[in-house]
């Protein structure tokens, strides 16, 4: 492998906005906050996703771990990043994101992995700083709206295809499980499709979507709100035919119902119905959330926090969307430390819905900590410990890590 932290890059190096701490000149005595970050690393677990996990060590003896959005690419990022923190202060967590933004902007700063990566970093500088100052993550944003935020189970039944399949497993998840909002995938074989590469939906496809909408919300009625999620498959008019006829049943929201890449055609099919449409976890930043704000192009905004860019970036973002009164219902496929992360932004923020959680089929998800209980009927818990309030169990990590992944130093 590369050492990414040698890597050259003139960009990086002779960047005019460089605002590394020597170059701002930031040399106040700070007394016991005088910390400087020593290390970062990563680990990737092998559970539902690919969970790439980042620790940043400091010479106070304090780790902040935070998670980047899951996949290939993020490590050697984050360890190319490396030497741009090395050295600075962990506390400035606005500063750091910032300069390792403009750090990497010749490498794709603007979106995608680079994001992703510096979200994993960001977040651990959340947690690091909460435990340096004893304070949960959540006082660093501005304080709490609520104790414990809504979670959204997201479900999969048996055969997905089967509206009967997905309305049981529905039933089974707000009694058993506890949960009062959930979502589905619509964006399931139908038997009827006669060209899936066109995105164009016949009238037997769109009527098997309906059938599963009706199914699993006649089923739960009043007792869980239900969202179903499309994965950006069908085309501008199918989108619209699709949102029509669900119109008369009660759908929390159609997530992603066409491609993320033409705005318009996302404005301007989410204006055609009274459905609500969520989108937002493929969008970058502030600056890519912006235009489905102001324009009005969704009714209800989905980022991904370890991806968007972070803690503070998705706390900008849902404010931006409070004023357009937009509600905010964070995506999330992450471990508990990204869940978690969520959960803290969501419970600093006034506009939140809810907040994901793709695991509930994985019985090791709360072994990765070694607190337990994270989510009961449907709510998880802000944590008044520091930080994120959540302790990894190394055993656990060393035991479900990627083949040929290598675990984090100790603290």
């Amino acid at each position: 492998m590369p050492n990414y932290r040698t890597l050259h890059d003139p960009n990086a190096e002779y960047t005019m906005r460089d605002l590394s701490a020597e170059t701002m000149g930031l040399s106040a005595d700070r007394g016991p906050r005088d910390v400087v970050i020593t290390d970062v690393q990563t680990t990737m677990v092998d559970g539902n996703y690919p969970w790439l996990l980042v620790r940043v060590y400091t010479d106070a003896g304090v780790v902040g771990t935070g998670e980047a959005y899951w996949g290939g690419g993020d490590a050697d990022i984050v360890d190319r990043m490396a030497p741009f923190l090395i050295g600075e202060n962990p506390l400035d967590i606005d500063r750091l994101y910032e300069h390792l933004i403009q750090k990497m902007s010749g490498e794709g700063s603007i979106s995608g992995k680079v994001v992703s990566a510096i979200s994993g970093i960001e977040i651990a500088l959340h947690d690091a700083a909460g435990t340096l100052l004893d304070v949960p993550a959540y006082q660093l944003l501005g304080g709490k709206y609520r104790d414990a935020v809504r979670v959204y189970c997201d479900c999969h039944a048996g055969d997905e295809s089967e509206p009967e399949s997905n309305a049981a497993e529905a039933k089974r998840v707000v009694s058993e499980l506890g949960y009062d909002a959930l979502k589905f995938d619509l964006d399931v074989p139908s038997g009827h499709e006669a060209d899936r590469a066109n995105r164009h939906m016949r009238g037997p496809e769109i009527e098997h979507k309906v059938d599963i909408v009706r199914e699993v919300c006649e089923t739960v009625g009043d007792r869980a709100d239900v969202a179903f999620d499309c994965h950006w498959s069908y085309s501008a008019g199918s989108a619209k035919q699709l949102l029509a006829a669900v119109e008369e049943y009660d759908v929390w929201w159609i997530e992603d119902p066409v491609p993320p890449e033409n705005h318009d055609v996302q404005r301007a099919v989410t204006q055609s119905s009274t459905t609500p449409v969520t989108v937002g976890e493929n969008v970058y930043r502030t600056h890519g959330q912006r235009r489905l704000i102001e324009e009005q192009a969704v009714d209800i905004l989905a980022p991904d926090l370890p991806k968007v860019g972070g803690m503070r970036e998705t706390r900008k973002i849902a404010t931006h969307a409070d004023l357009y009164y937009i509600p905010i219902a964070m995506h999330n496929v992450a471990s508990p430390i990204g869940t978690m992360a969520s959960a803290q932004v969501a419970a600093a923020i006034p506009n939140s819905l809810a907040v994901e959680f793709h695991s509930y089929q994985l019985g090791w998800w709360e072994d990765l900590v070694e607190e337990d209980g994270l989510i009961e009927d449907g709510r998880m818990a802000i944590p008044e410990a520091p930080g994120l309030g959540l302790t990894l169990d190394l055993d656990a990590v060393e035991e479900h890590m990627v083949d040929g992944e290598t675990l984090f130093d100790p603290a």
